[in-house]
């Protein structure tokens, strides 16, 4: 290999960007995990400052994985009230994307923007068969199994180095 990797991930910027975002989600959450797509959008897809997404694209453009960082007081609350912690979610790597590296590195590049936002920890609700993929990028499990969806997942948490 040692190649340069078969695609790029950026921050999201523009109405554009976004629906891109929103494309992948769909197609992965909605579609291939039968998410609710009522469920699978919520408040913080609105564009504000407490929101960043990710996108990764192909050479071509064509999008291939999202993610998401949501950060001050508006998701306080899902982090036990600790400011400098940001939540991680919305991680969507297309089926013929995976296995080559999209999901590791959209998580490193929210890891850079939470930085970038002064933020010390992220949390994340990983879906329980994703475990493993998190603890291999450094992210401990914590507290019981949650179900949403119908989809098992855990708390995680990362310190931002």
């Amino acid at each position: 290999m040692g190649g340069p990797a078969p695609y790029t991930v950026r921050v999201a910027v523009g109405e554009a960007d976004r629906s891109a975002c929103f494309d992948v989600r769909a197609d992965v959450f909605i579609r291939e995990q039968k998410v609710p797509g009522e469920l699978e959008y919520d408040e913080h897809d609105a564009p504000d400052a407490a929101t960043v997404h990710v996108l990764a694209v192909r050479a071509d453009g064509t999008p291939v994985g999202t993610g998401r960082l949501l950060h001050g007081p508006v998701v306080a609350a899902l982090t036990g009230g600790d400011p400098a912690v940001g939540v991680l979610g919305r991680l969507a790597v297309t089926g013929a994307a995976r296995g080559l590296g999209v999901g590791a590195a959209l998580v490193r590049a929210i890891e850079s923007a939470a930085r970038e936002r002064g933020l010390t920890a992220l949390d994340l609700h990983a879906q329980t068969q994703a475990l493993a993929f998190y603890e291999r990028l450094g992210y401990t499990a914590y507290g019981p199994e949650l179900v949403h969806v119908d989809i098992p997942h855990r708390a995680m948490r990362r310190a931002l180095p």
